[in-house]
C-alpha cells in the first residue's frame, strides 16, 4: 500500500513566515506562542519582531549602570527584557542629598517599558516632589519599607496646609498617559514580623476632597476631586490622562494633589510616589 504524503503543521512553517506573524502580536503573546514548538521559539527571538515593540528612542531609558553601549551588546529579545525592569534613569543627576547625614538617598525616578505595549512608565519617587513641610519632623518624617520601589515613604502627622507637587520632563513615546499618586492612610510599620498599618492619627480627610491636577508643557490639562479613603491599603488616585503626539519632543508634565483648607487639620498619609503609565 501507498502511504500518502506526510502530515504537515505548525512546526513546519518557516521560521522567516513565523516571525512575519510574530510582528502583529504583542509582547505577552509572543512569549505565550513561542512555547508551542520550536520553530516558533525560535522565530520569537528574531531581532525584527522585537525592535518592533521598542520605542526608537530605547536608549534614553537605561542608565542603571551608567554605560550607554552595554545595549549594544544584546540582542532586541534580551534589550526588551532588560527594559522592562525598572531602571534608574540620569545616573546620579536623579539622586536626592540628604544635607544634614550628607548621604546619597535612593534614585528618585525610575523608568521601564511596560510589558503590553512597550511604551514607557515612569515612577517618581516623594523624594523628587515639593512637599509642603516635609523637612519639619513636626509633620513629616520618612519611613524605611519594603512596600515602595524607593525604600522609604514620606508619613504625615498633621498639618494644615496639605500640598505635593512636581513635574517631570521626559520623551515619552506617542500615546495616551495616565498620570496617579501612590498613596495610603495609615503609618506602616511591623510588629512580631508582620506587616501592621496604625490608623491612630488618620483625620480631617473625610471632611473635604483632595484635590488632583496635571498639566503640560503643550497645553493640555486635567482636574480632578476625591476623599481619601480604604485605610490601610495603598491606593492610586487618578489625575488625568495626556496625549502624547511626537516622541521627539520630551513632554514636560507638572502635576499636584493638595488639601488646603485650613479650617481643620489632616494627618496620618502616607505619600510613595506618582505613577505615569500607558492607557
Amino acid at each position: 500500500t501507498q502511504s500518502g504524503p506526510p502530515e504537515t503543521g505548525l512546526g513546519d512553517l518557516p521560521e522567516s513566515v513565523v516571525a512575519s506573524v510574530l510582528v502583529y502580536l504583542n509582547p505577552q503573546q509572543i512569549c505565550r506562542v513561542a512555547a508551542l514548538n520550536r520553530a516558533f521559539r525560535a522565530a520569537s527571538s528574531a531581532d525584527f519582531v522585537w525592535e518592533s515593540k521598542l520605542p526608537n528612542n530605547y536608549k534614553v531609558f537605561d542608565h542603571e549602570d551608567g554605560d550607554d553601549k552595554l545595549l549594544l551588546n544584546l540582542c532586541k529579545k534580551d534589550i526588551y527584557a532588560r527594559l522592562s525592569r525598572p531602571n534608574s534613569i540620569d545616573g546620579d543627576t536623579k539622586r536626592m542629598k540628604d544635607n544634614k547625614k550628607n548621604e546619597i538617598l535612593d534614585m528618585i525616578e525610575k523608568v521601564w517599558l511596560h510589558k503590553g505595549t512597550g511604551k514607557p512608565c515612569v515612577l517618581i519617587s516623594f523624594n523628587g516632589l515639593s512637599i509642603t513641610g516635609i523637612d519639619d519632623r513636626r509633620y513629616w518624617s520618612r519611613i524605611p519599607t519594603e512596600e515602595s520601589r524607593f525604600h522609604s515613604v514620606a508619613y504625615l502627622q498633621q498639618t494644615w496646609w496639605f500640598e505635593v507637587s512636581g513635574e517631570v520632563e521626559f520623551p515619552f513615546t506617542a500615546g495616551t498617559y495616565s498620570l496617579s499618586f501612590r498613596v495610603q492612610l495609615g503609618r506602616l510599620g511591623k510588629r512580631f514580623g508582620r506587616r501592621v498599618c496604625n490608623c491612630d492619627q488618620i483625620h480631617g480627610w473625610d471632611r473635604k476632597p483632595v484635590r488632583f491636577q496635571l498639566g503640560t508643557s503643550d497645553g493640555q490639562e486635567a482636574v480632578s476631586e476625591c476623599y481619601l479613603t480604604s485605610p490601610g491599603m495603598w491606593n492610586l488616585y487618578h489625575v488625568g490622562n495626556f496625549v502624547v503626539e511626537d516622541s521627539k519632543v520630551p513632554m514636560k508634565v507638572k502635576f499636584s494633589m493638595m488639601q488646603i483648607d485650613c479650617t481643620h487639620t489632616k494627618g496620618g498619609l502616607c505619600v510613595d510616589s506618582v505613577l505615569i503609565c500607558p492607557k
